[in-house]
């Protein structure tokens, strides 16, 4: 027999902000058991029955969603995804870095979406869609492998004799999917990767999409071709870190346009949906034209939940320790109750994000007692573990460089160097209109204008011009040092591109190329996906929302961001990097020796401190699993040795001589369970 009591005092608090974290709800699985259907249900309704409506008719439609922070945006575009997506194809687009380039923004993200496998399926939704095309039923996907690519392309186009944009090499690139082999180039074509002439050879195709016309007419043969199996659902969200326009506000005039264009020029079968903070709309929508307003066909508002729902969601959090307890507990809510929310919302609604804090907080003072509850919490601790989470999800999201656009990648550098204040910033340093946006330089402190550059595209014709752009920028004498981040090739000798970089990046010069790790790259992208967060308002630390403001101070103050290689390489940061593998899980091997998994201690004891600080007293069982869920590679024996040694160390200490792991509470030296 387990006493609840017991339970609590064991568990993660089941509010924790780390477990409740929204983000892009494609990559995150939300858990189903946590879901209360009627919170929201309107909403799903709604979009449902639009939805519908794209399938009958495949007139494309849009729907705006808004509400206030906090109000559940991006749980309900998860839990949408969830139900309609065997009704529907589910893309995802990010925050757009750049408004000149925002279609092939659109189409990038429209096939990273659709190479994605949906729950319950062996495929990537782009082979669902693919396979569902009545000139695979015909003969079988078998067939088609065995048959010639010039069959396969006059089937198609027999089937769509108009309305395709470059019909014979969209549709050749589509043979192409069914080829395992070819599969990953077709979709780096599809998505508008400017690959080398090798690669567009092997696709029998003459160019990469690589104007904004070219992308929004591939973009509309998708829509075209959709029309005979399921609708697209284009979903905008966290829309405050968008590009800017020249007065310092969210260009979302430019996400209409588009979705203007997507209704006036006829692309078919989409649903576009556009999720926005109520305020943020207040404040913009004067800046958007009232013609491509009346483009949004449904409006829906996301109401505050009433108490009844706000106890559902207490009692889905709750139920998982409610299951292990003997007895179970008199009330599924308890240690909380109703007379709480009562008191607390006594006009009787609130938001969920509001529910979940109170959740926290009284959780947290059941744990440990009301005067322990009321110190001051463990901010910077409590951020980490938020970081943590974050990061493991980037590792698993972003599996090369080139998934990110140089526009973006350019983007998170940036947001990075203005948390950890390098000086000055300046955007599009590069003298050129095309390769401005893979660019910015800073001013540190006394000291003279550094640039930098940063472009992983293949194709060393787009090298050139961007080396040509880096002479100019040396020539016009614009920064005192140049820096190029390009993790990619730069071709052989007497190529013009290759030339050009020995002579910017001679030894005898200022100037240097920098080659990044797939790892540095993980440490901006999840910075940059917290940003996203933080202007979303969907960051809570310690019971606190973040601004971006505040997000900063937190990088800093933590030094987050201190195993970084290239912002060591860049010299915005000082030290020695630890490790550049795993989060400094993995020690190196020697070349002679066989590959043998040795831990780094630091980085796992640092989180079993982190997890302590937040929740001041968990079970050592429960502390032992959920860092060998963080750490992969790591074994329950080898945790259980770090918290002997960090007891031995006095920085823990463990209750009761209960040999039973399972059966020992951990707190902090200056705390008395």
């Amino acid at each position: 027999m387990t006493a609840i009591d017991q339970i609590i005092r064991q568990a993660i608090n089941p509010f924790d902000p780390a477990t409740f974290k929204p983000g892009n709800f494609w990559h995150e699985e939300q858990d189903p058991a946590l879901d209360v259907e009627s919170i929201h249900q309107e909403v799903i309704y709604e979009v449902e029955a639009v939805l519908e409506q794209v399938a009958r008719d495949h007139r494309t439609r849009t729907v705006m969603i808004f509400g206030d922070s906090g109000a559940g945006k991006t749980h309900v575009l998860g839990r949408l995804k969830r139900i309609l997506n065997p009704k529907a194809f589910f893309v995802y687009i990010d925050p757009f870095p750049e408004s000149e380039a925002i279609w092939r923004h659109v189409l990038r993200y429209t096939v990273d979406s659709l190479v994605q496998k949906p729950e319950g399926e062996a495929e990537s939704q782009l082979l669902l869609w693919l396979k569902s095309l009545s000139a695979f039923k015909q003969g079988g996907i078998v067939s088609w492998v065995l048959s010639d690519r010039q069959r396969f392309i006059r089937s198609l186009k027999a089937s769509y004799p108009s309305g395709i944009y470059n019909a014979n090499e969209f549709f050749g690139v589509l043979y192409d999917l069914i080829d395992p082999d070819r599969y990953p180039l077709a979709c780096e074509w599809l998505r508008g990767d400017n690959l080398d002439d090798e690669s567009l050879k092997l696709l029998n195709v003459k160019h990469s999409i690589e104007t904004e016309d070219a992308a929004q007419k591939v973009l509309a043969n998708f829509g075209r071709i959709s029309a005979e199996t399921q609708p697209i659902v284009l979903c905008f969200d966290q829309l405050d870190n968008i590009a800017r326009t020249a007065d310092g506000a969210i260009d979302l005039q430019a996400l209409f346009n588009v979705n203007s264009s997507i209704h006036n020029q006829l692309l078919k079968n989409f649903l576009v949906i556009i999720s926005i903070i109520t305020s943020t709309w207040r404040q913009n929508a004067d800046r958007v034209q009232l013609a491509d307003q009346v483009r949004i066909d449904t409006s829906v508002p996301l109401k505050p939940i009433s108490l009844d729902q706000a106890e559902a969601v207490w009692v889905s959090r709750l139920r998982p320790l409610h299951r292990q307890a003997d007895p179970r507990p008199d009330s599924p809510t308890f240690p909380l109750t109703r007379q709480v929310l009562e008191q607390k919302y006594p006009g009787g609604k609130t938001y969920p994000r509001n529910v979940l804090e109170l959740g926290r907080r009284i959780i947290q003072s059941y744990k440990v007692g009301p005067s322990k509850a009321e110190q001051p919490e463990d901010a910077i601790a409590a951020f980490k573990l938020v970081w943590l989470k974050e990061f493991n999800r980037v590792q698993e999201r972003i599996i090369r460089i080139r998934q990110l656009s140089a526009p973006e990648l350019t983007q998170m550098l940036k947001e990075t160097f203005a948390a950890l204040q390098v000086g000055e910033i300046r955007p599009r340093f590069l003298p050129s209109p095309t390769y401005a946006s893979h660019s910015f330089s800073y001013q540190p402190n006394n000291q003279g204008r550094v640039g930098i550059g940063w472009n992983e595209d293949p194709s060393l014709t787009t090298l050139f011009h961007i080396m040509s752009a880096c002479r100019r920028a040396v020539e016009l004498n614009l920064c005192e040092k140049l820096f190029l981040i390009r993790a990619e090739g730069i071709g052989k000798p007497g190529n013009r591109g290759y030339e050009l970089h020995d002579q910017i990046f001679a030894e005898n010069t200022p100037h240097q190329r920098l080659k990044p790790s797939l790892h540095s790259v993980h440490y901006l992208a999840t910075y940059h996906s917290l940003v996203n967060a933080a202007y979303a308002g969907e960051i809570v630390v310690a019971g606190k929302t973040l601004d971006i403001q505040a997000l900063e101070s937190f990088i800093r103050d933590s030094r987050i961001l201190q195993n970084c290689a290239l912002l060591k390489d860049l010299g915005v940061l000082s030290g020695t990097v630890i490790s550049e593998v795993e989060g400094g899980a993995i020690a190196s091997q020697p070349d002679d020796s066989e590959p043998e998994f040795q831990p780094d201690n630091e980085p796992i004891q640092d989180f079993l401190l982190d997890l302590l600080k937040t929740h001041q007293l968990l079970g050592r069982q429960v502390m032992v699993q959920t860092t060998v869920g963080q750490f992969t590679e790591i074994s329950e024996d080898q945790v259980n040795k770090l918290i002997q040694q960090l007891s031995e160390d006095n920085q823990l200490r463990v209750l009761g001589d209960n040999p039973n792991p399972e059966e020992q509470l951990v707190y902090l030296p200056e705390q008395s369970a």
